[in-house]
C-alpha cells in the first residue's frame, strides 16, 4: 500500500509540473516520450541540482527502510559525490536512518583504496565521512583492493551473489540480477556510465554480474564495473548529469540513441526497472 501511494504521488508530481511555469529553481520538468519510465528534470545550477537530487535521495530512503528495514545504494565516482553534498546539511544530515543504508559502487578504480584516485576514497571523504552515524562497516562494500582486476570483480560479484543468496538484497525477477533500490550515476561527456565506454567491449558483457577492464581511456586503465544486467535491474536510477562539457551527450541520450559516426552510446542503455530520472543543469541540457 506505502509503495503504491508513492508512485502514485510520484506520478501527480510529474503531471502537475507539465502544466507550471518555471518556479524558483526548477527550469523545466517533464516526462520523456522515449521511454514511459523516464523523467527528464531540467534545472538552473548545479546547485539546484544537488537540493533537488538530496531529496529524492532521503525520500527513497524513508520509503526502502520503512517497507524493509534498509536501504541499498550504490555510488559511482567523478562529480556526483559533490552533487551529494546537500544529503549531510539539514534538514536530512540527522533525519536518514544512515545505520541502515548498505553502499556499494557502480565502478570502481583499482587502486589502493587510499589512493586519491579511489572512488572509495572520494567516497569516505567527500559523504560517508560526514554522516553523523555512518553505517555500519559490513554494510559499506569496497573492493578487495588487493587483487588484480580480473580477481577484484570475481571476488566482487562472488560477494553480491552471496548477498542475493542470504535476501540481503533481493533479486529482480525479469534479469536474476541483484536489484539495488538506488543507483546513482554520472555520464561522462563521450556518453559512457560506471566504466562501460563506448569503444570498449564490457559494455556488450550480459552474463557476468561484474566485469573488469584494463585499458580504459580514461586513467587510471584498470577498473571493475557493474554491467547493464545489474545496472538496468535497479529499482530506481538516477542519471546526475551537469556541466557544458556533457551537453552534446545529453543530446545524444535524450534525442534519439545515436552518437558520433553514427554508433549508439552507452548512456542510451540505461533503463531502470522502476523509474530512471534525469537530474540535469542548465549547461548539461543546452543542447536539448
Amino acid at each position: 500500500m506505502a509503495a503504491n501511494i508513492f508512485f502514485a504521488f510520484r506520478r501527480a508530481i510529474f503531471t502537475i509540473a507539465k502544466l507550471i511555469l518555471p518556479l524558483g529553481g526548477l527550469y523545466m520538468l517533464m516526462p520523456s516520450k522515449s521511454r514511459a519510465k523516464t523523467n527528464i528534470l531540467k534545472f538552473k545550477s548545479e546547485d539546484q541540482v544537488a537540493a533537488a537530487l538530496a531529496k529524492y535521495v532521503a525520500d527513497l530512503s524513508v520509503k526502502n527502510i520503512k517497507e524493509k528495514g534498509s536501504f541499498s545504494v550504490v555510488l559511482s565516482g567523478g562529480s556526483l559525490i559533490h552533487t551529494l553534498r546537500k544529503l549531510v546539511e539539514d534538514p536530512y544530515k540527522n533525519d536518514v536512518e544512515w545505520s541502515k543504508w548498505l553502499i556499494f559502487w557502480v565502478d570502481e578504480r583499482v587502486v589502493p583504496l587510499d589512493d586519491p584516485e579511489s572512488n572509495f576514497k572520494q567516497a569516505m571523504d567527500g559523504f560517508i565521512s560526514k554522516l553523523p552515524v555512518p553505517p555500519p562497516p559490513p554494510n559499506i562494500y569496497a573492493i578487495n583492493d588487493k587483487k588484480s582486476p580480473k580477481d577484484a570483480a570475481e571476488d566482487y560479484e562472488a560477494r553480491l551473489k552471496n548477498l542475493v543468496q542470504t535476501k540481503t538484497i533481493p533479486v529482480s525477477k525479469a534479469s536474476g540480477c541483484p536489484k539495488f533500490d538506488l543507483m546513482l550515476l554520472g555520464m561522462g561527456p563521450d556518453g559512457h556510465v560506471a566504466s562501460l565506454f563506448p569503444s570498449r567491449p564490457q559494455r556488450k558483457e550480459k552474463k557476468k554480474w561484474v566485469t573488469f577492464i584494463t585499458d580504459s581511456p580514461k586513467p587510471p586503465p584498470p577498473r571493475i564495473t557493474f554491467t547493464f544486467p545489474v545496472i538496468n535491474s535497479a529499482s530506481e536510477i538516477a542519471m546526475v548529469v551537469t556541466g557544458p562539457e556533457v551537453a552534446d551527450a545529453v543530446k545524444v541520450a535524450l534525442g534519439g540513441g545515436r552518437g558520433w559516426g553514427g554508433s549508439t552510446l552507452p548512456c542510451t542503455e540505461v533503463s531502470a526497472e522502476g523509474e530512471l530520472t534525469w537530474f540535469l543543469d542548465k549547461d548539461a541540457a543546452s543542447k536539448l
